[in-house]
């Protein structure tokens, strides 16, 4: 039971945010209903086949991705060596890691004129098809992001197992093969159903690794044939209906993940290992690690590669990338502050009540928009925007954050209000001891202990409105591009130094901001007060 002071100002004002998103929602699912509705003509898109295509993928990466989540995870818990947290830190970073990045290098490796030709050319004079467009392409993109998402989460899993099991595992003298059968799978299971939920929906509603990799209309998915119906043949039919059936399968996915246990949040340290297996393990675990550090690493190494030795010289002279890198990071800061704002708001009011019905009420609507993909959502702005006789330009940056702070916002609930409850659960009665008002209880305790989940709060919304293509594709115009904006365009005319340096300088940016904004934020919060 929550034993907290009444704090009935945390509870209107987060009821309050609850109602104005619920009606942000219900706005953009009108506009994206009313144009289906009053829309006349026909359409030219094939919503089975689109559908069929874009679930065939989602499935194979979520299968794949768990199978290599859970390899690299049995690994990484065995094995202690140098680096080994930061290994742990760079699967971490693969949720922040923008997906258009990764595609692009595994072009730079795996291209016609990747560095695996262009190796093979040299020595023997060969070249070889490039595995990096069509459904092979996509599936290899979303398993280096989405399979060392799954190893970080699974690992988790396996450091909280208890020690007295271990201990009871270690004087059984438990094989390899006996210590997973026996206390590895089912440390790890309850997961798989929720983090496989979370996984399909990812790949689901994937839009730049598609669009780049895709390699034409045979393997196109939903997300990029509403970009294409809207941006290049403004059929919006067609595009309405895409994002209707898009909405409805992702909202039966959510609906049944929610009966799943939930996932863990992994992002901070691991444990340190206290069980080996014998030898021939061992190897076998070696292997996996090396093999899946590589494959995540290799893409990420050779974009800054590339891109540091190629173009960048020239990218830093152009005014236009000045104007994209700052709009990048207004829009970044903007979405990334707007989304704390919300998320505070709420998780406090959700930790400040005590009924059941409220404290969901109060979560359900930040959460609803897992179920609306990133250019679903901008294509429901665009049309509210268009309703409401907006010029599109103008609305543009406004519709960018917005958006941006809303897809961040499920991620940063799962990130906030954890700490809020445990607060709530563990000093509540202190709390309403002293009397403390609710400024001063959010200022002395609650920030202070908040610290670096806040920084991180911060560093994964800035991260994902720094990488997103999805919402800016359908708003950008030549005046007003972001990053991606830019890369993508550079990479249609056939710019591709342009388009390395730009990848390089954004993936440096998007790990400078997961790695530094936790701790910088963590230092504030604890700083001393004169």
């Amino acid at each position: 039971m929550l034993t907290l002071p009444r704090r009935p100002l945390r509870i209107a004002g987060a009821g309050l945010l609850a109602l104005v998103i619920a009606a942000l929602i219900a706005s953009v699912l009108w506009a994206i209903l009313a144009a289906a509705t009053d829309a006349g003509g026909t359409s030219r898109v094939d919503i089975p086949h689109l559908l069929r295509m874009t679930s065939i993928q989602a499935g194979l990466t979520t299968v794949l991705s768990l199978a290599v989540g859970m390899a690299v995870a049995w690994a990484l818990n065995r094995l202690r060596f140098f680096g080994r947290d930061l290994v742990v830190g760079l699967f971490a970073a693969a949720i922040v890691t923008p997906g258009m990045v990764v595609a692009f290098g595994l072009l730079s490796i795996w291209g016609r004129n990747g560095w695996i030709n262009q190796i093979g050319n040299a020595l023997f004079g060969v070249t070889f098809d490039s595995p990096a467009f069509g459904l092979q392409g996509i599936l290899l993109a979303h398993v280096i992001l989405d399979g060392a998402f799954a190893a970080r989460i699974l690992l988790a899993r396996l450091d909280a197992v208890p020690a007295s099991r271990l201990k009871v595992g270690q004087s059984l003298a438990l094989s390899a093969s006996q210590r997973f059968r026996l206390i590895d799978w089912p440390a790890m299971r309850g997961s798989l159903p929720g983090l496989g939920a979370i996984i399909f929906l990812l790949a689901f509603t994937s839009f730049p690794i598609v669009l780049l990799l895709g390699g034409g209309p045979a393997n196109q998915t939903l997300e990029v044939a509403i970009y294409t119906a809207v941006r290049l043949d403004f059929d919006l039919v067609g595009a309405v209906r895409l994002a209707l059936t898009q909405i409805g399968v992702c909202a039966v996915v959510i609906v049944m993940a929610s009966a799943f246990t939930p996932v863990p949040s992994a992002l901070g340290r691991s444990a340190q290992p206290h069980w080996q297996d014998g030898p021939l393990a061992r190897g076998v675990q070696v292997l996996v690690l090396a093999l899946a550090t590589l494959g995540f690493a290799l893409p990420l190494l050779s974009v800054l590669h590339d891109g540091l030795a190629g173009g960048l010289v020239r990218v830093l002279g152009q005014e236009s990338f000045w104007r994209a890198t700052a709009t990048s990071l207004v829009i970044g800061t903007a979405s990334a502050m707007l989304t704390l704002a919300l998320a505070l708001v709420l998780a406090l009011g959700r930790g400040a009540a005590g009924h059941p019905a409220l404290r969901l009420g109060l979560t359900v609507p930040a959460y609803a928009y897992l179920a609306v993909p990133a250019v679903v959502l901008s294509l429901g702005f665009f049309l509210l925007v268009r309703n409401l006789g907006v010029k599109a330009n103008l609305a543009a940056p406004f519709v960018v954050v917005i958006a941006n702070s809303l897809l961040a916002l499920p991620f940063a609930m799962a990130t906030l209000g954890p700490p809020l409850e445990a607060i709530a659960r563990t000093r509540g009665k202190l709390i309403r001891s002293l009397g403390l008002s609710g400024a001063v209880q959010f200022v002395q305790i609650e920030y202070k202990l908040l610290g670096r989940d806040i920084g991180l709060m911060l560093a994964l919304a800035f991260c994902f409105s720094l990488g997103d293509l999805g919402v800016i594709a359908l708003f950008g115009t030549q005046d007003f591009q972001t990053l991606p904006l830019m890369m993508y365009r550079a990479l249609g005319s056939y710019r591709n130094n342009d388009a390395a340096a730009i990848a390089a300088l954004l993936l440096i940016g998007t790990i400078a901001a997961f790695v530094g904004l936790p701790r910088l934020i963590e230092r504030i919060a604890h700083a001393p007060r004169r």
